[in-house]
């Protein structure tokens, strides 16, 4: 099957774009600005690192005006990742989020807190699948058949570099995002104490 012709590569200038898609589809799904005063603040964690410094397995869905309006991201080695995202991205971020240094008091504050502790991404229960993935796509884009195409390059991007699993974490109560990931071939993997998510995991060759 061929890719449709809103499917491609992330540019720079996506970035806006890309930011936007993450806010509005925060919050279990859906918009999150009541949430995080803050538009940069999800961002920062769950779409502008990946973009940043993993380019080549940033993907999104252009409406067809040059806009992106859903995206994947993600990381093929996960420990690498946390290892750069202290290194190169926490210094680029640090001046506007600086680390807590007392119990969160709102909803920014425990981001803040995820922010500065990229090392909870790292399980050794997930050795066996070391990428890692994000993806969005905004409300009036959904449910027409992008999420698989986004999916589908962005397991083949994987499947090009040898890396043969990848796993996810959606928070547990987003059941429609689960129907997703279970008609994607993907299957729940136990982890000790994970809160409100659940990790799911797949290979990467499978067919979708």
């Amino acid at each position: 099957m061929t890719s449709f012709s809103g499917l491609r590569a992330y540019r720079t200038d996506d970035r806006a774009a890309l930011a936007d898609i993450c806010v509005r589809t925060a919050d279990n799904g859906g918009d999150s600005r009541h949430l995080y005063p803050d538009p940069e603040l999800m961002p920062s964690i769950f779409a502008a690192p990946y973009a940043f410094l993993e380019p080549d397995l940033a993907f999104v869905v252009d409406d067809g005006t040059g806009r992106a309006v859903g995206y994947i991201l993600g990381t093929a080695d996960t420990p690498r990742f946390v290892t750069e995202f202290r290194k190169r991205w926490l210094p680029l971020v640090d001046d506007r989020y600086p680390r807590p240094d007392a119990a969160p008091l709102s909803p920014s504050d425990e981001m803040i807190g995820l922010l500065h502790n990229p090392e909870r991404m790292v399980l050794p229960e997930l050795t066996g699948h070391p990428a890692h993935l994000h993806i969005d796509l905004l409300p009036e884009w959904q449910r027409k058949g992008y999420g698989r195409e986004l999916m589908r390059t962005f397991l083949a991007a994987l499947h090009a570099k040898g890396v043969e699993g990848v796993h996810l974490s959606m928070l547990t109560a987003n059941t429609p995002a689960r129907a997703f990931y279970d008609r994607l071939g993907f299957a729940e993997i136990e982890v000790p104490d994970p809160g409100p998510v659940t990790y799911l995991v797949r290979s990467t060759a499978a067919d979708l």
